[in-house]
């Protein structure tokens, strides 16, 4: 009857009558405690009140989604993919996107042993004992089950109890939930299990992260298996032969959307076959094999009260509109970016304008449309201010559309280089307001403070004490070692992202090899260009950065060299490709010699080991080898550098 109720969805009494069982069996089960099972069904709320929620560190990252707004965005998606598997048949497998809160289940020998929220896609925070207390998720799996198996799903709250919890703050005086999602995750990330028992929150499946199960070839293999294994599955899903169908299947799903039981905000469409999500891999913080497609932008009308100026970390200063709070897109928002000032003149905004503001899901919402016939003649056009209004240093144009405050010491370039220092580093312990506090108290001036803070600079703090100090300096001391791709991205250089931060550790592998690197050798690594190459080299001729660098090397910073952690059968190598790979993109076969322990160049020198040779469009590979006349190709003759037929490098990967 429990997996009618709550799993299958379809109660086989009512309500009352549920209830009423429920409580005979929890009397029954006093009477008689040898029958008593802690993993069953009715021990779901489980003890006191937490005094903190503790971090786990996730064995199997939880990504992030790319977003796609459009079926052009769609079909875009698609192109990249065929684009990296040609030739190979691709179905793919679509699926409601719920609107809650993303959470990641670990089960050993069959029983729930901890759950936790996704967090930072790396560390997430326990919240198991909360979890307990959503019937629809099982305590113990249906045999035969794998030894460890870790799900991956959203715990959801449905519209239904949301209105009645509603009316129940109402009554309270209490602020109204703004949406399902925002009240399921508040309900999972307080500390009393029971509060969250009282949400009645419901849970659903859809991924597998980790499991003992080589028979499942397919994404729908899994949701498959997970059915049998007791969890709840959303029902309203396709296979699909092409995009097509996959478009059929989202539009009859937006038409049901208003009256479906629990939130969503799109449908995720994945490329069906596990093995080529595997060979399509992942960039950054989100996978190639799937995409979420969003329903279209939710607008709302509101006036300008006035435009404000963010100083972000590398001193860009970005306006934003401030208005009355107003509700859009299921929650309710006081402020949206208004990007730079050609965005402003283009629109001609001017404060007190009535303007239109776009949110599309977890998107920060912006400014899209100025309604000037609504103006009364007492607006105010906006201006750029002449100074940092963090630091007052002068503000002067970048080379594009941006203003920037060019002081290496202002405060709120500071700041927020500090938490992206820390986030990046993954000293999970030291959020914002620690961070904003250390410096108030004086204990940090820059990033590479904090690696000098001992438990008895913190422990006399006010609202500290010795057990969050001894959390905070050993979270300190386990991140002293850093993987230099890491440290690259952790120190802020202007237009260095995750990736780039990759690729450069990858072609250089050391931090000495980068930083004495020219602009020519910079802008020979692949994926990077003139502006990237100008700002890597630039950062590192700046002797306030070197100083920077050193500083941290003193406190105890070890950075790793990337050849450390990087060994195979192409060690030491580097490759350069050039033309096209029938049986595979060049941006598989560069990853390829990147898992082997290769280096990729964008160009031919002497230290090239190896041209991997393509043939060229439009021609076949005997004509292409005989006629082509790529710089490459000949620079590699001239300089002796041994040419790879596409045969011959798969051979060698074997």
């Amino acid at each position: 009857m429990r997996e009618a109720y709550h799993v299958e969805m379809r109660p086989e009494v009512t309500d009352e009558v549920y209830d009423s069982l429920t409580r005979e069996l929890k009397s029954l089960l006093k009477q008689y405690p040898e029958f008593e099972d802690p993993n069953a069904p009715e021990n779901r709320v489980a003890g006191r009140p937490l005094d903190k929620f503790q971090k786990v560190k996730h064995k199997t990252r939880m990504l992030s989604l790319n977003d796609a707004f459009s079926e052009e965005e769609l079909y875009d998606w698609e192109k990249r993919v065929r684009k990296l598997l040609p030739g190979r048949k691709i179905s793919y497998f679509a699926e409601v996107k719920f609107d809650g809160l993303a959470v990641t289940l670990t089960y050993e020998k069959g029983k729930f042993i901890r759950g936790a929220t996704r967090g930072d896609g790396f560390v997430g925070e326990d919240i198991t004992q909360n979890l307990k207390t959503i019937e629809s998720m099982p305590l113990v799996l249906k045999a035969p089950y794998p030894e460890i198996i870790e799900v991956r799903g959203e715990a959801v709250m449905s519209k239904k109890t949301l209105a009645h919890l509603n009316r129940l703050n109402e009554k309270r005086g209490v602020p109204p939930f703004a949406n399902t999602r925002n009240a399921a995750a508040g309900s999972l990330r307080q500390l009393d299990p029971k509060l969250a028992a009282s949400r009645k929150l419901d849970f659903f499946a859809y991924d597998i992260a980790s499991a003992d199960a080589s028979s499942l070839l397919t994404h729908s293999d899994k949701h498959i298996y997970l059915r049998e294994l007791g969890f709840p599955v959303e029902s309203h899903e396709v296979i699909a032969k092409s995009l097509e169908e996959v478009i059929t299947f989202i539009k009859k799903f937006e038409k049901i959307r208003p009256d479906f039981p629990y939130g969503t905000d799109g449908v995720v469409v994945s490329v069906n076959s596990l093995e080529l999500q595997e060979i399509l891999g992942v960039v950054g913080k989100a996978p190639r094999y799937v995409v979420a497609l969003k329903y279209p932008a939710e607008k709302a009308t509101t006036v300008i009260r006035d435009i404000k100026i963010n100083v972000g970390r590398t001193g860009v200063l970005t306006p934003i509109a401030v208005f009355e709070p107003t509700p859009v897109a299921g929650s309710t928002v006081g402020k949206a970016t208004l990007h730079n000032m050609d965005q402003i003149e283009k629109l001609d905004v001017r404060i007190g304008d009535t303007i239109v503001i776009e949110k599309a899901g977890d998107v920060i919402p912006a400014v899209v449309e100025v309604l000037p016939r609504m103006r009364t003649g007492k607006e105010k056009k906006f201006v750029m201010p002449s100074h940092c209004p963090v630091c007052g240093t002068k503000v002067v144009k970048g080379k594009l559309v941006a203003y920037l405050c060019p002081n290496k010491k202002c405060p709120a370039k500071n700041q927020r280089y500090l938490e992206h220092f820390v986030s990046v580093f993954e000293i999970y312990e030291m959020g914002p307001k620690i961070l904003r506090r250390f410096k108030d108290e004086g204990l940090i001036t820059d990033a590479a403070d904090i690696f000098t803070l001992t438990k008895e600079d913190i422990a006399p703090l006010e609202r500290f004490g010795e057990k969050s100090a001894e959390n905070i300096i050993a979270e300190i001391e386990a991140k002293k070692k850093v993987p230099l791709a890491r440290f690259l991205w952790a120190l802020g250089i202007l237009h260095v992202g995750e990736e780039t931060a990759r690729d450069l550790a990858q072609n250089f592998g050391s931090l000495e090899r980068l930083m004495t690197a020219n602009v020519d050798e910079v802008n020979n690594v692949e994926n990077i260009g003139p502006a990237v190459s100008k700002s890597v080299y630039g950062f590192f001729c700046d002797k306030n950065n070197l100083n920077f660098i050193k500083k941290l090397e003193k406190n105890g910073v070890i950075i790793e060299k990337e050849g450390r952690r990087k060994a195979g059968k192409f060690t030491g190598k580097t490759f350069v490709l050039t033309g096209t790979l029938e049986n595979m993109s060049r941006e598989i076969a560069k990853e390829k010699i990147i898992s082997h322990g290769g280096k990729v160049a964008g160009s031919v020198s002497s230290q090239t080991s190896y041209v991997v040779a393509g043939a060229e469009p439009g021609r076949s590979d005997s004509e292409s080898r005989q006629t082509r006349m790529s710089s490459k190709f000949t620079t590699a003759q001239k300089l002796g550098v041994k040419i790879l037929s596409e045969g011959e490098f798969l051979k060698m990967l074997g």
